[in-house]
């Protein structure tokens, strides 16, 4: 991908807390900043777009909830494409969902490695990073009773 210089101006303190940034990220100030700016436009562009801090990095979430474009996106194929019964499971307007699958469909590479790191992640993995996870197994049919 091709790159350009631009030069900014900033307040002193504006360059601290791009500082200080930049370290929780482990990055330089000037990738720090290249990302902020990025993340900034994409939330310009696509509704409903906000950008977090995670274990995994800085992933792209739905505004107002807890979750990630990645997993909304999950959801949704596991309803096989269908909106109204991911909007049903998530108790969302179809609107948000399809702000999920718009930004997507937009950067589907960083998308589509999030689902991927996603499923190669055992729950052996997550108990030692996590030990006090417990793994509990949902019946797919109700149990009916006697």
């Amino acid at each position: 991908m091709a790159s350009a210089v631009v030069s900014l101006r900033v307040s002193d303190e504006q360059a601290e807390r791009l500082q200080r940034k930049a370290r929780q990220l482990g990055r330089t100030p000037s990738e720090t900043g290249a990302i902020l700016l990025d993340e900034s436009l994409r939330r310009d562009e696509f509704a409903f777009i906000d950008f977090r801090d995670s274990a995994v990095g800085r992933q792209a979430y739905i505004q107002g909830s807890r979750l990630a474009v990645w997993q909304v996106v999950s959801l949704v194929r596991r309803y096989a494409g269908d909106v109204t019964k991911a909007c049903g499971h998530l108790e969302w307007p179809p609107v948000k969902v399809r702000a999920a699958l718009s930004y997507a469909k937009a950067f589907p590479e960083e998308i589509e490695n999030a689902i991927r790191d996603a499923q190669s992640c055992s729950f052996d993995r997550i108990s030692r990073m996590l030990p006090q996870a417990e793994e509990f197994v949902v019946p797919s049919e109700p149990r009916k009773k006697k």
